[in-house]
């Protein structure tokens, strides 16, 4: 599989990464099998998909075990992420940017991934209670203690913004607190990723975000480039979620809205067909070819989406492809 370096720190990554999240938490954890998981980690190291994404708030704490059962014995070939700074509740998430507890959740991550150096170190989300400076110094002192090999930051997407043509969110609007964040940690310490919502029925990061990291050398790590799973044209309208799936609750998988999106996967169905690709592969391959500071991060928990995803790095979208995809409806339903 083609490489791709993250940011300034020149760490190098498969093309194409992996998600972890859905094999512990937010996607119908009624029906998580560990042994099936465990199945997707290992074909995805096999097919050259090095960089495994997860965070500690994750299960909590399951994910990064179930991850760790795997780095056990295949390290070296990993390129391993995780995330700091949120704490799950009974009831509610919140967020921790205190420099004491980043240390302490540090070391509760290598142990539970069987590690002694975590690839990527990411702020899951900036304590409001906390300058982000104060916070970021202690990460940058995880590097320093040779914990952690770089730094990333998730960007928040400022929801309810303004909307531009065609009714798409404004993406400078959107991403503007997450740029002044960066901006505000770049002077601590270098930010080697950012990880935002990146995907073909959400293209707001190409607005400012992405032309950040450009200027600067960053990665932009893609999450749900497959749109919660929609783009991979799996789900049906009206099929219906288990009530603790986090799309259960989301405006745009009403049974109405997928409806509506449905001419999306469509066009993504018609550009695959002429290449032998599925709609996935196709999603993905246009995330791909925003930039290459940009690897996708498409989330799975069966060894056959991985190898299904892991496929799409080879994929090479024609001029015709771009137009078509460009020229679909945006999406309809509200990220609220």
């Amino acid at each position: 599989m083609e490489r791709r370096t993250i940011g300034a720190t020149a760490l190098e990554a498969g093309a194409v990464g992996l998600g972890c999240m859905p094999m512990s938490w937010a996607y119908a954890a009624s029906r998580q099998r560990g042994e099936e998981s465990l199945r997707a980690l290992h074909t995805a190291l096999d097919a050259g998909v090095s960089l495994l994404d997860t965070a500690d708030m994750y299960g909590p704490f399951t994910n990064e075990l179930l991850l760790g059962r795997v780095l056990r014995t295949r390290r070296e070939e990993a390129f391993v992420s995780t995330k700091c700074g949120l704490l799950v509740g009974d009831q509610h998430i919140v967020a921790n940017g205190r420099p004491g507890y980043v240390k302490r959740a540090c070391d509760s991550s290598l142990r539970r991934l069987q590690t002694d150096v975590i690839d990527l170190y990411q702020l899951h989300r900036a304590d409001p209670e906390v300058p982000v400076e104060e916070t970021w110094g202690a990460m940058a002192e995880l590097v320093s203690a040779g914990k952690v090999r770089a730094l990333g930051l998730c960007a928040v997407g400022a929801r309810g913004g303004r909307r531009g043509s065609g009714g798409r969110l404004d993406g400078e609007a959107l991403y503007a607190g997450t740029i002044r964040q960066l901006e505000r940690v770049q002077q601590v310490f270098p930010v080697s990723a950012v990880q935002a919502e990146l995907s073909v029925w959400s293209p707001e990061a190409l607005a400012t975000l992405l032309p950040w990291c450009t200027a600067r050398g960053v990665g932009l790590m893609a999450a749900m480039p497959l749109g919660n799973g929609f783009l991979s044209g799996t789900l049906r309208p009206g099929e219906g979620f288990e009530p603790q799936d986090l799309r259960a609750r989301h405006p745009r998988f009403t049974a109405e809205m997928m409806a509506a999106n449905q001419p999306v996967v469509a066009g993504l169905r018609r550009v695959g067909e002429r290449h032998g690709a599925t709609p996935a592969q196709v999603a993905l391959a246009w995330v791909l070819g925003r930039s290459p500071l940009v690897v996708p991060v498409p989330g799975a928990k069966q060894a056959r989406w991985v190898t299904e995803n892991a496929a799409a790095a080879g994929l090479r979208l024609t001029a015709r492809d771009l137009a078509e995809i460009d020229a679909l409806p945006p999406a309809q339903g509200s990220w609220d």
